[in-house]
């Protein structure tokens, strides 16, 4: 087969592959640094977990991808990114043990969020700065190919790494600050592994005169966001899908609160057992973005991607509360499934709507705006949660409102749809 193929040249390519393992170790350690400090924050024996302890996490995990994304690629495009790779990882090892040490020593919780904030502070630049070296490590004709490979090993590796931090929680060392180490020296590793590329490989070239300083820079980033929001009113299609996939991105984020919770409280006495059963969640969560993955092009070349968007909603709307309000075990994981199939076949029907309805000039821009949507709806999910959760988990409320609002995303679609607003 030709991919098959191409994708063996192309890892026959040194440097690609160098580079490709850079991504792997730095996503990998990613992997286990957001499981060890997800399960402080929620099965440490000695913490009691709160619903806002679990919100503040989120933010840490999750916010930094949004404030700084935007502006990182102007920071990248004056720092060589061996270097970043380099200097980067290291911080983040540094860091990862520093966080480890703060576990140990049981400090207030604002100090461990501010070192966990500052690990995943640099994670940015570093995602941005491997997208950006692609380039300088294959050729034209497999860029398309290794654009396609790259970004998916990594989530894969991350997976992986969260997998990992589990098994090494629940069967060798009962300790967050061990596993926190762990990915330390996963950061560190791919810090060492960078070394195996020449410093002004990945670019960026030397400086030409009319480079802007970077606080000129800096502003037109953001005027360049603000006239991303104002073609994005005038792209209603691209509006609709990014307004619905924001509501839906909210929903998942609550019931994600919810399961958290349960996994800790309601449904085992043991801080291990509560453990594996998030692991399995997680797990199955996963298996149903792959599903996504498989069943989504096919539903939308036939409702079209708003049809699909509106069918994924309506179908929420019923087995949420149907498998919901039981919040017993099964049900639960069974609708982990159901919701990761539908809020990741809805992001993929989403990311075609932008990439097609939004002018190529604004495109860059209006992702950038998406990422920040994306994350801040997660976070803000987060906080409604912790506002509307019992201790154990267990609120009807809650379960009803986000049923409320997957139906209320069909039936915006649906009757959008239907009057042509998304032309």
């Amino acid at each position: 087969m030709p991919v098959v193929r191409d994708l063996r040249v192309l890892l026959r390519l040194g440097n690609f592959r160098r580079l490709l393992a850079v991504r792997l170790l730095s996503q990998g350690a990613d992997g286990v640094f957001q499981v060890a400090l997800a399960t402080y924050v929620v099965f440490s024996p000695e913490k009691q977990t709160s619903p806002g302890a679990i919100a503040s996490a989120m933010a840490v995990l999750l916010l930094p991808y949004s404030l700084i994304g935007p502006f990182a690629g102007v920071l990248l495009d004056r720092w060589q990114r061996r270097q970043v790779f380099l200097y980067g990882n290291l911080l983040r090892a540094l860091l990862a043990g520093c966080t480890a040490v703060l576990i140990v020593a049981s400090v207030p919780d604002w100090l461990f969020y501010v070192s966990a904030l500052s690990v995943t502070a640099v994670n940015r630049f570093v995602l941005a700065g491997l997208s950006a070296a692609l380039p300088h490590v294959v050729d034209d004709e497999r860029l398309v190919l290794a654009n396609s490979l790259s970004p998916t090993a990594g989530t894969l590796a991350a997976t992986a790494g969260g997998g990992l931090a589990f098994v090494v929680r629940l069967t060798i060392a009962d300790s967050d600050a061990a596993v926190v180490l762990l990915g330390a020296a996963l950061y560190l590793c791919g810090a060492l592994t960078s070394l195996l590329l020449a410093r002004e490989l990945l670019g960026p070239g030397k400086p030409s005169r009319g480079r802007p300083r970077l606080g000129t820079a800096l502003l037109s980033t953001a005027r360049g966001l603000a006239d991303g929001v104002r073609h994005l009113t005038e792209r209603r299609a691209a509006a609709g899908a990014l307004a619905a996939m924001t509501v839906m991105r909210f929903c998942y984020g609550a019931l994600t609160v919810m399961v958290l919770m349960l996994c800790r409280y309601a449904w085992t006495e043991r801080e291990a057992d509560g453990l594996a059963l998030l692991g399995l969640a997680v797990a199955i969560s996963g298996a149903g973005f792959f599903a996504a993955a498989v069943l989504t092009p096919w539903a939308v070349g036939r409702l079209g991607p708003f049809g699909w968007i509106a069918l994924c909603a309506a179908a929420a709307a019923v087995l949420e509360p149907a498998l919901g309000l039981t919040f017993a075990p099964t049900p639960i994981l069974a609708a982990a499934f159901v919701l990761g199939l539908i809020t990741q076949g809805a992001k993929i029907a989403t990311d075609t709507v932008v990439q097609t309805a939004v002018d190529d000039d604004f495109r860059g821009r209006v992702f950038s705006l998406y990422d920040v949507l994306f994350n801040v709806a997660f976070v803000g999910a987060a906080g409604v949660a912790a506002a509307m959760l019992p201790p154990d988990g267990r609120s009807v409320p809650l379960v009803a409102t986000v049923a409320v609002l997957y139906a209320g995303v069909a039936a915006a679609l649906t009757y959008n749809g239907r009057g042509r607003c998304f032309t």
